[in-house]
């Protein structure tokens, strides 16, 4: 922990705030039983998931009431920070501990440092109570770190399970998003499979909101990240407003989801906002959204007004047909041809190769690429050979195209106004913020909601916070399995269970909100300017959820 002068106000306030709990948690010493409901099956495949997890599939939804609980084992327990960073780990982390120590002061809790390959490798922080308060209401994950590695041979399940012997450990908690938890459910079946009295149990994060379903109302770190990118682009608008001179393409993180994209408009009322879910149900090509950009451009021109602010979320490309059939087309080029290529003295020779390669409709699509992404494309590859398509400068691309279209409209004498555009991406900014007052309350809760589920000696859950649109003292805790989630998908040429990513529902209230708003929102300048999060004042002020929780539970 650095050094405590380099603690700001703002952090030292923050450690005082004592995150609220559902009620069943709030009361000190007060007895908790785990109660069963039905069982539950997957989603999707049930036959097949039942078969690749034979036991940990069809368990029941557990609920968390007040009442005399079992007597449970004494709890070592060691916890991962799985993917990419969200607001409120620390408090996950914290709730744990916490979570713990109330059903046994003798239970410990070890981190494992770098995320999962911690667990492989062997390497681990003693989480004490001293430490703690240095992270408590903290963003990051800097308490233990996070890593991507992937948990999904039995030789690294072996691995952990040895490290977790040599550490006195009989569970773990994973935090993670779907991948992570679909990870942690192959190694809680596969615990359970070879009877090595290791429980686990998941937490569900990820700032894109693509973790959700009816069992788990939202994943942390949504919350936060979606409320400063909201003050971010509040403020690009007022700086639009104030100058009119400027058009601001946002890329927005969210690449298999577009939940961020469509929160923050919700939040902050912008001219556009590209929903990917929806071009690709409506199957729009990159021109025709480009021409949904440039209408706007030009009917804003005819009030006077040249400037304005779009919303693309940074996956958009990839819900794009005839994107999509660029991208697979170039990658069997690109691995068919890579030492051929390479040896081409110039980019445009290598362009002009690809180009006479495609198919006639890859090739149209090809072509009306600024130059420089195309280049982007030819040279940003995986290490399987393949366009890393998050790379794309998507904001950059939209706003040439859209600059080059409004050109021909000028020379064609279709638009007289003036168009200067300026480009973000907000990504990371998001990430590490410290959490909202829901998100540490939210965290905190799942925390405890994981210790009360290790108590209860159960395995292959996820920790369930729900009825997130009341107050906190109103919320659920209990557990969902976690096979309930999986379905299977094609990946690398094989079926395998993985939990299935929650898209922006079309059908939904959130998106009717933005699709009954956005004609107006379009030509007029309904901009809101949301601020920055607020800690301390009014419970309205301070503690509501998002505005996308609220639509989807009912409210106005």
């Amino acid at each position: 922990m650095s050094a405590t002068n380099s603690v700001s106000p703002l952090q030292r306030a923050r450690s005082d705030y004592q995150p609220k709990l559902p009620l069943v948690f709030a009361q000190q010493g007060a007895a908790v039983r785990c109660v069963e409901g039905d069982c539950l099956d997957p989603l999707a495949d049930a036959e097949a998931i039942h078969k690749l997890f034979p036991h940990t599939a069809g368990l029941p939804i557990l609920t968390f009431e007040p009442g005399e609980g079992a007597a449970g084992k004494a709890l070592h327990a060691g916890v991962i920070l799985s993917g990419g960073q969200a607001p409120g780990g620390h408090n996950v982390i914290a709730g744990l501990f916490d979570g713990l120590k109330s059903l046994n002061p003798a239970n410990r809790l070890v981190g494992f440092l770098g995320g999962p390959s911690g667990l492989v490798d062997g390497k681990q922080l003693e989480i004490t109570a001293e430490l703690l308060v240095h992270y408590r209401n903290t963003g990051g994950f800097d308490i233990i770190g996070s890593g991507r590695t992937k948990l999904e041979k039995e030789a690294q399940f072996d691995q952990g399970l040895e490290h977790c012997r040599k550490l006195g450990l009989n569970a773990l908690v994973v935090v993670g998003g779907d991948d992570s938890n679909t990870n942690a459910c192959v190694l809680a079946e596969y615990y359970r499979k070879i009877d090595a009295g290791v429980d686990v149990i998941g937490c569900p994060k990820t700032i894109d909101g693509d973790l959700k379903n009816q069992f788990i109302d939202a994943s942390f770190g949504f919350d936060t990240a979606t409320k400063v990118y909201a003050e971010l682009v509040g403020n690009v608008q007022r700086d639009a407003n104030s100058a009119k001179k400027y058009y601001h393409f946002i890329k927005l993180m969210g690449r298999s989801a577009s939940h961020i994209a469509l929160e923050v408009a919700l939040q902050t009322h912008p001219n556009a906002t590209l929903i990917g879910e929806e071009v690709a149900a409506r199957k729009l090509t990159l021109s025709q959204v480009v021409d949904q950009l440039v209408d706007i451009v030009v009917r804003r021109a005819e009030q006077g007004r040249h400037f304005g602010v779009f919303l693309v979320p940074e996956g958009i490309v990839e819900f794009m047909p005839d994107m999509q059939q660029l991208i697979k087309e170039l990658n069997d080029v690109l691995h068919e041809h890579e030492p051929y290529l390479k040896n081409l003295p110039t980019q445009d020779d290598r362009r002009q190769f690809l180009f006479n390669k495609l198919s006639a409709e890859a090739g149209k699509s090809f072509s009306v690429l600024p130059q420089a992404i195309q280049i982007q494309l030819m040279l940003d590859r995986d290490p399987h050979g393949n366009v890393q398509v998050s790379r794309i400068d998507t904001e950059k691309l939209l706003a040439d195209i859209v600059e080059d279209r409004l050109r021909e409209k000028k020379a064609q004498g279709k638009y007289h106004g003036k168009f200067s555009a300026q480009c973000h991406f907000f990504g990371y900014e998001g990430r590490c913020a410290a959490p909202s007052n829901f998100d540490a309350d939210y965290c905190y809760s799942l925390g405890f909601t994981a210790a009360a589920l290790l108590g209860a000696g159960k395995t292959g859950y996820i920790a369930s916070v729900r009825h997130l649109d009341r107050p906190a003292a109103d919320w659920s805790a209990g557990g969902v399995p976690l096979t309930t989630m999986m379905n299977l998908e094609r990946r690398h040429g094989a079926d395998k269970p993985v939990i299935r990513k929650a898209l922006v529902d079309l059908n939904g209230r959130p998106f009717a909100e933005l699709a009954a708003r956005r004609e107006e929102w379009a030509v007029r300048d309904c901009y809101l300017y949301p601020g920055p999060i607020q800690y301390f004042g009014p419970s309205e002020v301070c503690d509501p959820p998002t505005r996308t929780l609220q639509l989807e539970k009912g409210g106005k």
